[in-house]
């Protein structure tokens, strides 16, 4: 059973929880937002969804409570669920500086942002540092092209966005880079994980280790589907119906996002071959469909 998650929670001396207040399949309970350092002037990580007036009004609680203001906003990528709230926050809470990463050249989505928002770009390694907390920018891209994690250099702790969830496991954009970013997220060996929807992980290796294990295990499952039948042309829904037996079918769409993806990667890696709306698994290199 999933664990509750309160609107509001003060997660360490220099960390407080905001929920989002936008439950849904793909976002959980909702989105965590986060506010980050122990002095006047603080830090938001992420700001939820539009148009959530709970959400708003619950954050201008807690500023008005510890009698703070919000310095910065930073964005751990465009997704709307992250993005969406930041107009709502600049209004009616703080006129701060948002942050974000810029997305890739071959990525053309518009930013889901008003015009009068102005938003400053983040390099990779860049740092921001207010009383409490030192917060380090590292890209980790996969899950978005512009994804970033932060490092809490005073916990050892990152802020891991839609990288790694509290619950379940996360979509992506491009697996290849997914798979790089879980292995550098490993590489930093963090004390806890602070996600952008679900429940804090407190032990977080072991979550990472799997998640890297959860995508080898399903390009497995994939190459098992295709070499059973090797002469079948398969759509990526007929892979998830076979593969995706314990998934709601309501999440069927987006499993068959994720199996396409693990498709592309395996059409680079030569091990399948494509019409472009059906693969099979390559018997002889030399074969095309």
């Amino acid at each position: 059973m999933a664990s509750i998650i309160p609107p509001v929670t003060k997660l360490s001396s220099r960390i407080i929880r905001i929920l989002g207040c936008n439950p849904g399949r793909m976002t959980l309970q909702g989105t965590n937002t986060y506010v980050i350092g122990t002095g006047k002037r603080r830090i938001l990580i992420d700001a939820g969804d539009s148009d959530v007036p709970q959400y708003i009004q619950n954050l201008k609680t807690v500023v008005s409570d510890e009698n703070i203001d919000l310095e910065h906003i930073i964005v751990t990528h465009w997704h709307h669920d992250h993005i969406g709230g930041v107009k709502d926050v600049v209004k009616n809470v703080s006129n701060c500086n948002v942050w974000k990463l810029p997305r890739s050249e071959q990525d053309n989505s518009d930013e889901p942002l008003p015009d009068n928002i102005q938003v400053k770009y983040l390099k990779p390694g860049d740092e921001f540092k207010t009383e409490g907390a030192t917060l380090r920018i590292v890209h980790t891209p996969g899950h978005t092209t512009d994804h970033i994690i932060l490092w809490l250099e005073e916990e050892k702790a990152i802020f891991s966005g839609d990288c790694i969830l509290g619950e379940g496991t996360a979509v992506f954009e491009d697996l290849h880079d997914y798979m790089a970013s879980l292995q550098n997220i490993l590489k930093l060996n963090p004390n806890i994980l602070y996600p952008g929807h679900g429940p804090v992980v407190s032990d977080p290796m072991p979550k990472i280790e799997y998640y890297i294990h959860h995508r080898n295990n399903r390009e497995k499952q994939i190459l098992d589907v295709l070499q059973r039948e090797p002469n079948r042309k398969f759509t990526e829904m007929d892979i998830v119906k076979i593969i995706y037996t314990d998934t709601p079918e309501d999440l069927h769409l987006a499993a068959a996002v994720n199996v396409g993806h693990h498709l592309q990667k395996l059409l680079k890696d030569k091990k399948v071959i494509s019409t472009g709306t059906k693969w099979q698994w390559i018997t002889n290199p030399s074969s095309s469909l």
